[in-house]
């Protein structure tokens, strides 16, 4: 009687066997964040990179603060940026928000 009742444990089904299944759902989800979010968000960066790379003594820009400014040197980690007759400011590459032109067109679209 006791070896019945252990094999009807034993072959009957368990509760919630999804293990399969969640991991499935967890990486649908991932794959899904992936294409969505992260992906998009990269291409993004590679292609503000090249336009920073791209920028050269002479061109207009604006800074993430939002100075204006002409670039006068560029270096490998640092622009020197004429911000008024005279007035130059040292700042890091990466603080380039955009070309002058890009800054205008993109506040005049918003309007």
């Amino acid at each position: 009687m006791l070896t019945t009742i252990l094999l009807d444990e034993a072959t009957a089904p368990q509760p919630g066997g999804g293990n399969w299944s969640f991991l499935l759902m967890m990486l649908l989800i991932f794959v899904v964040f992936y294409f969505f979010m992260i992906r998009p968000q990269q291409k993004r960066q590679k292609e503000i990179q090249k336009q920073r790379d791209a920028l050269k003594a002479g061109d207009k820009v604006v800074t993430s603060g939002g100075i204006y400014g002409k670039i006068k040197e560029v270096k490998d980690n640092y622009m020197l940026i004429e911000i008024a007759e005279g007035v130059r400011i040292k700042i890091d590459k990466s603080q380039i928000y955009a070309s002058a032109e890009d800054a205008q067109a993109d506040t005049t679209n918003s309007k």
